[in-house]
């Protein structure tokens, strides 16, 4: 594969509000579109599979973080290409045509399931490669997608922390309906859970940041569960950090609230869910606030 040919020209894309006047930033890692059309052709699979695993529409509905008064990064390269939710070298040897170099992050569960940095598979388990692959173009996908994103990322954290004194990113994704029906022994619909919010069992926010997210979408009407079976990827894992004032949550909505999920087409429910999730941010950065119950500590 010609590295040059499979780069994106725009990785990612930050939109922000005119005034940012909420300490939030909105996160969606794995929406994006923009398949290299030789990554598609040295495939295995149709692009319509490759698309299995993203997060579709996920930053459609989160698109009125700016008016809201949160900035919004999007990362506009697929997952399945380079999934910035993962450490930046988590990589199966396997899929490789030469040894990998010591840095090289190559057991943990995620790579086990084929979904390291550089997926081996998609959602349904159909290799992602036709042919082994050449360690310097993932190492060029990972500079010209992966890092960007990070690097945007933590900007934007920091200057909303400045700004604000603290700030609470809110990761954003989508979870297949059989998984929701799984998070839950007894479904209270046939769509099972509608929302899992993960706080990496409770370390990457403060408690009370947690408890206004599940009071508003529960009030919202959602069936909302605690980080089962989505406690939280790396994002949430490595910026949430509440003893630095970063607090960091991470969001799955069921697919079949929004979308038939076979086709890959957005149903009539998206816009009632983009006004639900447009409230839910309004919501959060007004209420979502852990200065008060940390100031009661200190005292």
């Amino acid at each position: 594969m010609n590295i040059l040919e499979s780069n994106i020209d725009k990785p990612i894309n930050i939109e922000k509000p005119g005034h940012q006047s909420v300490p939030l930033v909105i996160s969606s890692p794995h929406s994006g579109l923009d398949y290299p059309a030789d990554f598609v052709k040295n495939s295995a699979l149709s692009k319509q599979k490759l698309r299995s695993s993203e997060d579709c529409f996920v930053d459609e509905i989160f698109r009125y973080a700016p008016k809201v008064g949160a900035p919004l990064l999007k990362a506009l390269f697929p997952r399945v290409f380079v999934d910035v939710n993962r450490g930046p070298f988590e990589l199966d040897p396997t899929m490789f045509n030469s040894c990998l170099p010591n840095y090289v992050t190559t057991k943990n569960q995620r790579i086990f399931a084929g979904l390291g940095t550089v997926a081996k598979v998609v959602s349904n388990g159909e290799e992602v490669y036709k042919n082994k692959l050449d360690f310097d173009e993932i190492k060029k996908r990972i500079e010209t997608c992966y890092n960007p994103y990070h690097i945007e990322l933590k900007r934007l954290i920091d200057q909303t922390r400045d700004i604000f004194g603290f700030c609470i990113l809110i990761d954003c994704h989508s979870m297949p309906s059989n998984a929701a029906k799984s998070a839950t022994p007894k479904p209270l619909g046939k769509k099972g859970t509608d929302i899992i919010l993960g706080d990496c069992h409770g370390s990457s926010c403060h408690p009370s940041i947690m408890n206004a997210a599940l009071e508003i979408l529960t009030q919202a009407g959602f069936s909302v569960k605690r980080n089962n079976p989505y406690a939280g990827g790396f994002i949430t894992q490595h910026y949430g950090k509440p003893y630095e004032s970063v607090h960091a949550i991470q969001i799955e909505i069921n697919r079949s609230l929004y979308m038939n999920e076979k086709e890959l087409k957005r149903l009539d429910g998206i816009k009632m869910l983009t006004r639900i999730m447009t409230d839910f941010m309004i919501n959060m950065g007004q209420k979502a606030d852990p200065m008060p119950h940390l100031k009661g500590a200190a005292e």
